[in-house]
């Protein structure tokens, strides 16, 4: 490793490389706290010329590279490899272009999602997509997991939302993808890297589309005695022909702990919390909202609120913004899941796992992007406590082979990383594993980008015991309990 950080040095400059164990310990891990590995060297390259110059060095030596962001991640995808460079791109945080006519911004990967519509906002523009973290969560970050949020029911995920990305391959190799038009000849390899977790390339650059900000919007918050009546809405607005901007459902665990946290005034009396975001033309928005308020009391709503203005919408997108550190105040640990269903399977979903939260003996609480059918159940427990973390886990698992049961997936916005090695096993066959792999063979055939992350191993699967066979699934009964 000496003559590498040498290298490396010459390469960034001796302060951007970090080999002292208590530089490196705040790179142990991202936002999947159970699994932590302290990194042997830490890279900071300040511009696009210095990672490929690091790529190139580790490429020749056959150095494996990790690349991180903002370490808000929550798979365990820029978790450190043992021998590896930990790639940290945190210093290529620079707007280069913000292009309102064109209704652009091209950014470097380290700048922060919020920031993007922050810049545009004198413009009457904004950035849709929009995760619970987007103060601090990074483009790049955004890019290679396929990042949602609350306003991706309508405005799309990341994928939606971009037009191009330049990379460095591992061998150094400079990369652009995908066009500032949006369209380019040849494969789609725009959408193949977003969502590849640094298994491909390394991101340097990203074209992002604006949006005009709509000219009416109106916030609904609807309360339900009963999760699955609540959960029932949801499939119902869609139904009617209404495609809310954001469609948010928390159950009642989640709504005590937010409004004891944000302090937005939800009904803590309640079982299930809809917020239904409409925006668009005056008139379409004042229709739709009338129609969704009937529906919500056609279900039995108990309580019914519109926010009265912009500073209310604020306060009431507070609590569900906030609700992850919020029920981390409810136990030492919680455990944050990420799969997504079908809409019309809401209500049995959320019903089985209320069983396994019994089952597991461990309280769960269910925040989620109920319009897209992407679950968050939070389940906690006591990592200080024997075999808590381990219950917690095995939990998890079962709640996304579920996922995958219904028809759904195991991951919608947070990615594999190594959390869902193993339930990826349920999802996929033999066939769609090895593509995968030849993919990743074609960008990096010798294997040095974040390595035994996102994809699992047909051993693995194997090891795991729920790889699909002849093309179907295996039932869910028949799905593997630890």
């Amino acid at each position: 490793m000496a003559s590498l950080a040498e290298e490396l040095r010459a390469a960034v400059g001796a302060a951007n490389v970090l080999t002292a164990r208590e530089a490196c310990v705040a790179f142990e891990c991202d936002g999947l706290t159970a699994y932590r590995h302290v990194p042997d060297v830490v890279v900071l390259p300040g511009n696009a010329a210095e990672v490929q110059a690091v790529m190139s060095i580790c490429h020749r030596l056959r150095v494996p590279v990790v690349a991180r962001g903002a370490g808000t991640g929550l798979s365990g995808g820029s978790l450190p490899v043992a021998g590896a460079v930990l790639l940290v791109l945190a210093r290529l945080n620079q707007i280069l272009e913000l292009a309102p006519r064109r209704r652009l911004a091209r950014v470097q990967p380290g700048v922060t999602n919020l920031s993007i519509s922050k810049a545009c906002a004198e413009h009457g523009l904004f950035y849709a997509p929009d995760p619970s973290s987007q103060i601090a969560c990074s483009i790049g970050g955004n890019v290679a997991e396929n990042s949602g949020g609350v306003h991706c029911l309508k405005y799309g995920i990341t994928l939606h939302n971009i037009l191009e990305i330049q990379i460095v391959t591992a061998a150094g190799e400079f990369l652009v993808l995908g066009s500032e038009m949006g369209e380019a000849p040849g494969y789609a390899l725009t959408a193949l890297l977003t969502g590849s977790e640094g298994m491909l390339g390394i991101i340097v650059e990203v074209t992002v589309k604006l949006l005009p900000r709509p000219e009416s919007v109106e916030l609904v918050v609807g309360a339900f005695d009963d999760i699955g009546a609540c959960a029932r809405v949801v499939g119902d607005i869609i139904s009617a022909g209404i495609i809310p901007a954001g469609l948010e459902m928390m159950d009642g665990a989640a709504i005590c702990a937010a409004d004891a946290f944000a302090k937005c005034g939800y009904p803590t009396a309640a079982q299930a919390l809809l917020l239904c975001e409409i925006d668009g033309g005056d008139a379409d928005v004042t229709h739709q909202l009338e129609r969704v308020m009937s529906i919500m009391r056609e279900a039995g709503a108990v309580y019914l609120r519109v926010a009265a203005d912009a500073s209310e919408q604020l306060r009431m997108w507070s609590g569900r913004k906030a609700a992850f550190p919020a029920v981390g105040r409810l136990a030492p640990d919680y455990y944050c899941m990420d799969g997504t269903i079908p809409r019309r399977r809401l209500p049995e979903v959320l019903h089985r796992i209320s069983g396994l939260s019994e089952e597991f003996a461990l309280p769960i609480a269910n925040v989620f992007h109920a319009g897209d059918g992407n679950l968050h159940p939070l389940i906690m427990f006591d990592a200080g406590k024997p075999d808590e973390l381990r219950r917690a886990e095995e939990c998890g698992n079962r709640i996304l082979e579920l996922c995958v049961a219904v028809g759904g997936t195991v991951t919608g916005e947070h990615g594999v990383g190594v959390e869902k090695l193993g339930p990826m096993c349920t999802q996929f066959g033999s066939g769609e594993l090895e593509m995968f792999h030849a993919v990743k063979r074609a960008f990096d055939p010798h294997a040095l980008l974040n390595p035994g992350k996102a994809v699992p191993t047909l051993a693995r699967c194997a090891d795991y015991g729920a790889l699909r066979v002849h093309g179907g699934q295996m039932p869910f009964e028949h799905l593997p309990r630890f």
